[in-house]
């Protein structure tokens, strides 16, 4: 099937939820208006659906090939990306002094929604090509940033993370990768990494790796390394590509997904280069501070990687209301003269409004997001950009952690909406499930998003960013209230979607309550609730934003009239709060039981 983007409900959100209009009032984003955010959404869309999307299946079918150091990517890949580059897709959120077009993170996060669901293998190469550009923006030197931005915004270059060793996942503090320091202030870097996504590729001209390495006299632990940039071919003085340099591709790993993405093991200093051996690499930053510095990088790739969810949760929904509709299977309850499309049956209806509900709902929650960012960089007043700061990095976690794993089990509703057909490949519901299944896993798994959430962003500010939200929360139930008691036709479910909403906020201000409690006293018993915690808030931030969207629906309906869309938006508020919003308090209740379950698991596992 084709893949349409949802620029009907992408245009609601940003208006009802995102507050496009107070960001088009942003002195940054003065010269903008609405019809050019939405030509530009269109453009998009009109690129996702003809360029991007007719590649998925072909990467999953038929990925990237490696030969002596050298990957060839999925045929159309090379063309798609140099038509990507071209229209300037890659430049949308950066600076115009480099090449960029300065747009509001809003608008970008829309396009890469669209971008990661109509191919998410082919938009990680974007991805982190993005993540590189934030990281020299932020941190390199003004030549660092003169040589190398320009050519990755145009997309005549592309940029990789290099963390990962064998030995050396989660915990950084066991990298051994060295970078040595040589005469001319560069450094010759020797060692391995691994899980490079498109760390070896045919689409562009060179590859900057930003790779973290010790120098010989760090000190020990995370505390002693270093960010180097190592580009695969040297650049000359006149910005020509020089000589290759000593960095491999040793060979690609075979994946449950994302086949279309070539993730690579690449060595360093293996001697097989133009400049003898050992990688050349230039510092970013200072020496022994190179993990903040990739924090830079990693905060922005798990927002985006956020957005990947989002993403695969609408395509997975997208395929299995399609089928649905089309799947001719057994009679109404109240009987029928023949057999009816599997979508009049009341279980599958469940299963396709709960994917709906987690689209809808981690979408909310991801653009209102990005308009906090927006807000806590070009707001003229010092305060509202703090406190717009402080919310944005405590959503982070959550959109990264809760969209990912929202999306697991989306996709995996999608392979059970087609029933045995789902388990067939030739049907594309098991690929997205497959491409879903790594999102809680790179750029920090779900637990490490977890620790991030509970350390510092509740105990450390004292929960002021969750009681902040919380506050916000009330206001919207306060508004349900108003709504409820004018007696309108949708009282009855904008009732119970007020309730289960005040349930919810209740549920969320009591484990954080819990955890604030007992974080000094027994930090096992809360971090055994850390991911519940985490799943806990993007539950019912995600119910906030549809409880809001249920509010805007109200108030168009009794302004405009009814239209299909938004029947469909209010029942979809609606089941939310009805099937989602009640694990809120289970999720509570587990976490409220830390102590005593932290202290079990602890003898369980003793050695």
């Amino acid at each position: 099937m084709t893949y349409q983007v949802p620029v009907e409900d992408i245009r609601f959100v940003f208006k009802e939820l995102a507050d496009l209009d107070g960001i088009l009032r942003l002195p940054p984003h003065a010269e903008l208006d609405s019809e050019t955010i939405d030509a530009i959404l269109q453009e998009n869309a009109k690129f996702v659906e003809e360029v991007i999307a007719p590649l998925n299946r072909k990467g999953d079918l038929d990925p990237p090939k490696w030969l002596d150091g050298q990957v060839r990517t999925t045929p159309g890949f090379k063309e798609a990306f140099q038509e990507f580059g071209r229209g300037g897709w890659q430049g949308l959120l950066h600076e115009p002094k480099w090449g960029g077009q300065g747009l509001p993170k809003l608008l970008s996060a829309a396009a890469t929604e669209s971008l990661n669901a109509g191919n998410l293998s082919f938009a990680l190469c974007p991805l982190l090509t993005d993540g590189v550009i934030e990281a020299l923006s932020t941190a390199g030197s003004p030549e660092q940033c003169e040589r190398f931005i320009p050519p990755l915004i145009e997309g005549r270059w592309t940029g990789t993370m290099n963390l990962t060793e064998p030995q050396a996942g989660s915990d950084l503090a066991l990298l051994s990768t060295r970078a040595v320091p040589q005469d001319d202030g560069s450094y010759r870097l020797y060692g391995q990494k691994i899980f490079i996504t498109f760390g070896e590729h045919d689409m562009a001209e060179n590859i900057i790796h930003l790779v973290l390495a010790r120098t010989p006299d760090a000190p020990k632990g995370v505390k002693g390394i270093s960010l180097f940039l190592v580009p695969k071919y040297l650049i000359n003085d006149d910005g020509s590509l020089g000589a290759r340099n000593d960095v491999w591709c040793a060979s690609l790993e075979h994946k449950l997904g994302i086949h279309g993405s070539p993730t690579s093991v690449l060595f360093y200093g293996s001697g097989k280069g133009d400049v003898g051996e050992g990688a050349i690499g230039y510092l970013v930053g200072e020496e022994n501070r190179g993990l903040e510095l990739m924090f830079i990088m990693m905060n922005a790739a798990r927002y985006a990687v956020g957005l990947q969810g989002v993403a695969l949760s609408e395509r997975a929904l997208q395929h299995a209301e399609n089928y649905a509709a089309e799947r001719l299977q057994g009679q109404l309850l109240e009987g029928s003269p023949g057999p009816v499309s599997i979508d009049q049956h009341p279980d599958v209806q469940r299963m396709l409004l709960t994917m709906r509900a987690l689209t809808e709902g981690t979408r909310g929650t991801a653009l209102w997001a990005a308009s906090l960012l927006d807000k806590s960089k070009g707001h003229p007043d010092e305060a509202e950009r703090k406190r717009c700061k402080a919310l944005y990095e405590f959503l982070v976690p959550v959109v990264k952690a809760f969209s990912t794993e929202a999306a697991v089990e989306v996709t995996s509703l999608g392979v059970q909406v087609h029933g045995g057909m789902g388990y067939i490949e030739e049907t594309g519901a098991a690929q997205f499930y497959r491409d879903a299944r790594i999102l809680p896993i790179y750029e920090g798994t779900t637990a490490i998003q977890a620790n991030d959430f509970i350390g510092r962003k509740i105990v450390r500010d004292g929960g002021s960013a969750a009681l902040a939200i919380a506050t916000m929360m009330r206001e919207t139930l306060a508004e349900l209230g108003l709504a409820v008691a004018a007696e309108p036709d949708d009282a009855e479910a904008l009732r119970l979607i007020r309730s289960r909403l005040d349930a919810a906020v209740n549920a969320q201000a009591e484990a954080t309550a819990h955890i604030l409690e007992q974080a000094r006293q027994d930090a096992r018993g809360v971090y055994v609730g850390s991911v519940p915690m985490l799943m806990l808030a993007g539950i019912v931030n995600a119910g906030w934003q549809l409880a809001r969207s249920a509010l805007a629906v109200h108030r168009r309906v009794q302004e405009e009239g009814s239209t299909p869309f938004l029947q469909r938006k209010l029942t979809t508020a609606l089941f939310y709060a009805a099937h989602i919003l009640p694990r809120a308090s289970a999720l509570r209740d587990a976490i409220v039981a830390g102590s005593l379950v932290g202290e079990h698991a602890k003898a369980f596992y003793k050695k």
